[in-house]
């Protein structure tokens, strides 16, 4: 992405787990995780979102750990329709980010699969920030998030997306009472309109 990108390997309970880390100018606040795309329909960590979501961190300036499910490039295993995705997930936050201030994000698929990270790890660890973007509602159950953690979570969706309807997310989000920020028009990959996708995660970051 920049410069400052580096190519790393993690490892996970499959082998290699092919990630990129991203860091911000000067000292970081600390690490942001995020999670990518449906694996089986083309998502990876390049994934244009994905790659808007490390913008908007490293220029609040937080380091970025971004990484290929298994079976994505060269992350071993095969696709596990989400718990070993999970594991991996936590995998990382437990290599790149051990200690300290951390940030769980996530689109599309990724967000389920961060949803379910965060269920293991909020009663032991801290969670600075939660990003969620066109969340998987449709056919996946994603977790609820702990209502502890509600002040400090965005959910955005677009209004047009066609891939996961603006109903389902609300269906999900209604029972917890959890803010939804509705995108005029957006759909699900937010064509046109990164750079205010970026602008809504830049704020919250630095709210």
């Amino acid at each position: 992405m920049n410069s400052q990108t580096q190519r790393i390997t993690w490892q996970g309970e499959a082998g290699a787990i092919e990630g990129l880390l991203d860091q911000p100018e000067g000292a970081a606040r600390g690490v942001a995780v995020v999670a990518h795309p449906h694996p089986l329909f083309g998502g990876t960590m390049d994934n244009k979102v994905v790659q808007t979501l490390a913008r908007a961190f490293v220029q609040c300036g937080w380091t970025v750990a971004r990484f290929n499910f298994r079976g994505v490039g060269a992350s071993e295993g095969v696709h596990d329709a989400g718990a070993a995705e999970a594991r991996d997930f936590l995998s990382v936050v437990e290599q790149a980010a051990p200690t300290g201030a951390l940030v769980i994000a996530g689109f599309s698929f990724g967000s389920f699969v961060a949803s379910h990270a965060i269920q293991s790890l909020w009663e032991r660890r801290a969670v600075d920030k939660i990003i969620f973007v066109g969340t998987a509602t449709e056919r996946l159950a994603v977790a609820d998030v702990p209502e502890s953690l509600h002040d400090k979570t965005l959910v955005v969706h677009g209004e047009q997306d066609d891939t996961v309807s603006l109903a389902s997310v609300m269906d999900w989000a209604r029972p917890q009472s959890l803010p939804v920020m509705v995108v005029p028009g957006g759909g699900h990959f937010f064509h046109g309109q990164l750079p205010l996708l970026k602008s809504l995660v830049v704020r919250h970051l630095m709210a």
